[in-house]
Parts: structure tokens; sequence; C-alpha cells
């Protein structure tokens, strides 16, 4: 297989948000021509699939205004430049569900869109739960219920589980504790 690799050859900011930055850099590409490409750089999130020793799962919906829509999703924050990305799910667990994990598992890290988006999600499964009071930041506003594994699984296979996260975080602890 052929290894390709665009040659950046300028920069150009375009926004600069609380969130995202968009740029524009114009590329070399493998043949020579040249072509410009859209970017977002964005620090990155964490998810993280809370399992009860029963195979229950801690799942919060949301509204997201993007997908227009209530979305089902595992708890998950943005990092904070800098951050460690185990501390950030630890701390989004507790905020958004009131459940400490004391295990975690690391399941690897995705970009969520790699065509033109940086963003990278970390994802770890938690187990050996303890309640320890929910913490939700200022404006959030969320649901949590439990869901068994299984029923998160069959639902990701039926196309019911539109958030890509989850559904690779349903997958991946599927694997690991069935």
């Amino acid at each position: 297989m052929k290894e390709f690799e665009e040659k950046t050859l300028s920069v150009t900011p375009i926004f600069d948000g609380k969130v995202i930055k968009v740029r524009t850099e114009k590329v070399e590409l493998p043949d020579g021509r040249e072509a410009n490409r859209e970017l977002i750089a964005h620090n990155g999130g964490v998810g993280v699939i809370a399992v009860t020793d029963e195979g229950e799962v801690f799942m919060v919906s949301q509204y997201r205004i993007a997908a227009r829509s209530m979305m089902l999703e595992v708890p998950a924050g943005k990092l904070e430049e800098g951050e460690d990305p185990l501390e950030c799910g630890k701390r989004e667990l507790i905020e958004e569900t009131g459940y400490k994990g004391n295990k975690f598992t690391y399941l690897g890290t995705y970009y969520a869109t790699p065509g033109y988006c940086e963003e990278k999600i970390s994802l770890y499964l938690a187990q050996e739960l303890e309640w320890v009071g929910q913490n939700l930041d200022e404006g959030e506003f969320l649901n949590v219920k439990k869901y068994k594994l299984d029923d998160l699984y069959n639902m990701v296979m039926n196309n019911e589980i539109k958030d890509a996260k989850t559904a690779v975080a349903i997958l991946k602890a599927k694997g690991l504790v069935g």
C-alpha cells in the first residue's frame, strides 16, 4: 500500500473561538499540484462507558444543537488545553452521572471526523462504580438512565445509537465485559 502525504505550504487563520479554531492550509499533493484544505482545531474530548457489576451502563441523553435532537451518549466532555484525558474522563463521569469509577480501562483514541477536524476522542471503560453525587456544569441539561449492555449493543447494530463515540465505546465494552 502506498503512503500519500500532503505537505503544508501556508496556513491562514479564519476563526479563533472558545471551543474551535478554523484555518485554511494550502497543501502540495503527492503529484505536485496544490490544493486548499479547511481544518478545524479542537482540544479533543473524552468519553466514559460506565458499566456496573450487573452489566448495566449509565447513559446520558441531552439535546445536541448540531444534530437538532436528543442524543443518547456515554458521559463525555471536552479536554482543556494540556489536560490528561483520564482525569477529564473521571471528572465528567462524576459530573454527569454522580458515579465515581474505581477501575478504568483505556479503550483507545479515535478521530471524530478526520477529513476536516483534528478532534480526537479518548475512550475509557469505568467499573467498580460508587455513588458520590452528580455535579452538572452550569447550563448543562441531561437525563441519566441505566441500560443493559446487551440492549445498547443491539441499539448500535440496529442504527439506533447515532453518536459515533458512543457506538465505539459500546462495541469495545461489549468485547471486554460481554
